[in-house]
């Protein structure tokens, strides 16, 4: 197991055994970050490997500031957003104005679900939705970066997350229903 500086030292000489450590050191970490932006695994997947190639050839500009980690995930969630512009036009669902009415909520309705199901629940989500959802919720940037990043206004930032929270909130209502 290599020290992380002499890991980014190997993978810049592009030694197959350090980019496999380095790949398998953060992949699972990661993948979690593809999973919650993607529409389903097999998208995640294409996420995940275009984001690691875009990492092992920007390794170079790896300047040490901040945790290596965290460069990493920035790198996954910029070719995350990108994945989502590039194949924009093939969206169906991104129309916001379909969403469902608000339904009232249950403090207790997040612990007969697993995280499994969240995820799930996410993924379901229109793609408009999901993007700012993950971008606000999950990653933390504001609307007004959320807005710069999509190409959208921030108004329309603010709209989706209000309406992929009711939509979460009814599809968990919909699912408590079952369960019980």
């Amino acid at each position: 197991m290599y020290s992380e500086a002499d890991l980014i030292g190997k993978c810049l000489k592009n030694e197959p055994k350090a980019q496999a450590e380095f790949y398998k050191r953060f992949a699972p970490k990661m993948y979690g970050v593809c999973i919650r932006f993607a529409k389903n695994k097999m998208e995640a997947d294409d996420i995940l490997q275009e984001g690691f190639i875009k990492v092992f050839f920007n390794l170079k500009s790896y300047r040490g500031d901040g945790a290596l980690e965290g460069w990493v995930r920035r790198t996954i969630v910029n070719t995350a957003i990108n994945y989502y512009k590039r194949n924009l036009k093939y969206q169906n669902d991104l129309e916001i104005e379909k969403a469902d009415s608000m339904h009232s909520s249950d403090n207790g309705i997040l612990d007969s679900i697993s995280a499994n199901d969240l995820i799930n629940l996410v993924q379901e989500l229109p793609v408009g939705y999901r993007m700012v959802f993950n971008l606000n919720v999950i990653e933390g940037y504001t609307h007004k970066e959320i807005a710069k990043i999509l190409n959208i206004s921030e108004n329309t930032s603010k709209s989706q997350l209000s309406r992929a929270r009711q939509s979460l909130q009814a599809k968990v209502n919909e699912l408590n229903r079952v369960v019980y």
